[in-house]
C-alpha cells in the first residue's frame, strides 16, 4: 500500500513517526507532504522519514495578496505530489488533506485533537472518510467521527511506545542527581493563536531568575526573540528529538503553550501551564488536572509560586511518576491504531477487532461515544 502523511509541525512528525517505521517494516510505501515551519524538517530528517516540501510557514503575517499566492503554490504542489504518489490512503488533519484525497479519490483519515479553530475542521470534515480524535475533547464530527481512550501524544509517549535515552543528563551537562526545570515559551504564530498573549517579558524574567535559584532552568523559546545573556538560565540547545527525553528527567515543565505540557504530564512530570488571555475550555487540559498529571493557572502569581514550591518538592516526581503509571498505561497505544487503520486503507471495516473495540462512534445513532458494533 502507499500511505500519504500530511506533517505541518513538529508535533505531527512524532505522531506519525513510530507508525510509518512500523508500516515501512510491513513493506508499504510511506511519504510525508510537509511545510518549513519550527524544527518540523529536521526531526523528520532526523528520523529517517521519506518527506517532500510543499511550502513553509511564515511566522509574519502576509499581505492578502502574498497569502493567496502562497496558498495557491502550496496548494499546487500538494496536487502535484500527491497525484504522482498515487497513495491508497491519505492521513492529515486540515484541508491540505482533504485536497489531497479528493484530487487522488482516495480515502482520508483525519487525526484531530482540541484545537479551538473550527475552521480546518469546517473545511475539511465534509471530504474525510474517517475522523479519528481523543474521547476527552467532546466533540461531534458527524457519522464518521470516531473516538479513543488517551491523546494524540500516546502514539508516542504511551508506554508501549516511548523508551526514554538515559544519557540525556549528560548531553545537558547536568549531574545524575540535580534537579532541573524545563520552560517554554510560546511563539503565538499559529493560526489559532492569533490574539493570544503569554507570559510578558517582565513575567518570563522574573520567573527564571526564581526558579533558577532552586535549580537549573533550561529555556525553549520557540519565538526565538529572547536573550539569556544576563539571566541565570541556559539555552535548551539539544536536537529537538530528544527533547521528550528531556522531559522525562525534568524535575519540572512551565510553559504557556499546550502540547508540552500535554506531553510532560504523559511522561509523568509535573506539568504547569499559563493561560495568558487563552480562555478556550481545552478537553486535554481538562482531564489531565482531573488525574493530577497538569495544572493550569490564570494568573502569573499562582503559577510561578507553585513552580517553586514543585522544584523544591523532592516528592513531586514519585507522585507524578505513580499517576503516570496508574492512568497512561491504560490508554489507547495510538501508533497500534494508526497502523491498522492505515492498513485497512482508511476503511474500519476492514480493521481488526481489537482496533474496532478501541474506537467509539460519536454518531446518533449508537448514541454519543457509544461503543462500536463488532462482529467479532
Amino acid at each position: 500500500m502507499r500511505i500519504l502523511v500530511f506533517a505541518n509541525t513538529p508535533a505531527h512528525v512524532h505522531l506519525y513517526r513510530h507508525a510509518a517505521d512500523r508500516l515501512e517494516d510491513a513493506g508499504h510505501d510511506v511519504l510525508v507532504l510537509t511545510r518549513e515551519y519550527a524544527c518540523t524538517t529536521d526531526l523528520l530528517e532526523f528520523f529517517g522519514m521519506p518527506f517532500r516540501r510543499y511550502g513553509r510557514h511564515e511566522t509574519t503575517a502576509p499581505t492578502k495578496p502574498q497569502l493567496a499566492r502562497e496558498l495557491g503554490e502550496q496548494a499546487a504542489r500538494i496536487v502535484g505530489e500527491s497525484l504522482r504518489f498515487r497513495p491508497d490512503v491519505v492521513f492529515g488533519r486540515g484541508p491540505y488533506a482533504a485536497l489531497a484525497g479528493t484530487v487522488t479519490r482516495t480515502p482520508t483519515v483525519l487525526v484531530l485533537d482540541d484545537e479551538p479553530g473550527d475552521f480546518n475542521h469546517t473545511v475539511s470534515r465534509p471530504f474525510a472518510d474517517c475522523i479519528i480524535s481523543p474521547a476527552v475533547t467532546r466533540r461531534d464530527l458527524g457519522d464518521d467521527h470516531y473516538t479513543f481512550d488517551g491523546f494524540k501524544e500516546c502514539a508516542y509517549l504511551h508506554p508501549d511506545v516511548f523508551e526514554p535515552d538515559g544519557a540525556v543528563r549528560e548531553y545537558l551537562g547536568i549531574g545524575p542527581d540535580e534537579p532541573y526545570a524545563l520552560v517554554r515559551f510560546n511563539g503565538l504564530d499559529a493560526l489559532h493563536d492569533a490574539g493570544l498573549e503569554g507570559f510578558t517579558r517582565e513575567q518570563r524574567r522574573d520567573l527564571l531568575e526564581r526558579l533558577s535559584e532552586r535549580a537549573t532552568v533550561f529555556v525553549s523559546d520557540e519565538g526565538g526573540e529572547m536573550t539569556l545573556r544576563d539571566l541565570p538560565a541556559r539555552e535548551y540547545d539539544l536536537h529537538p528529538a530528544l527533547i521528550h527525553d528531556a522531559m522525562a528527567e525534568a524535575s519540572l515543565l512551565v510553559a504557556d503553550t499546550g502540547t508540552m505540557v500535554n506531553e510532560a504530564a504523559l511522561l509523568g512530570t509535573p506539568a504547569l501551564r499559563y493561560r495568558g488571555t487563552d480562555d478556550h475550555e481545552y478537553g486535554e487540559f481538562r482531564e489531565l488536572e482531573r488525574v493530577g498529571l497538569a495544572e493550569q493557572f490564570d494568573e502569573y502569581e499562582a503559577i510561578r509560586d507553585r513552580s517553586l514550591e514543585l522544584v523544591a518538592d523532592e516528592t513531586a516526581s514519585d507522585r507524578w511518576a505513580t499517576r503516570r503509571r496508574e492512568y497512561v498505561g491504560d490508554l489507547v497505544n495510538l501508533t497500534d491504531l494508526l497502523v491498522d487503520v492505515a492498513q485497512a486503507g482508511g476503511s474500519l471495516e476492514r480493521v481488526t477487532p481489537s482496533t474496532r473495540r478501541a474506537l467509539q462512534s460519536t454518531s446518533p445513532v449508537g448514541g454519543t461515544n457509544a461503543r462500536s458494533s463488532s462482529s467479532d
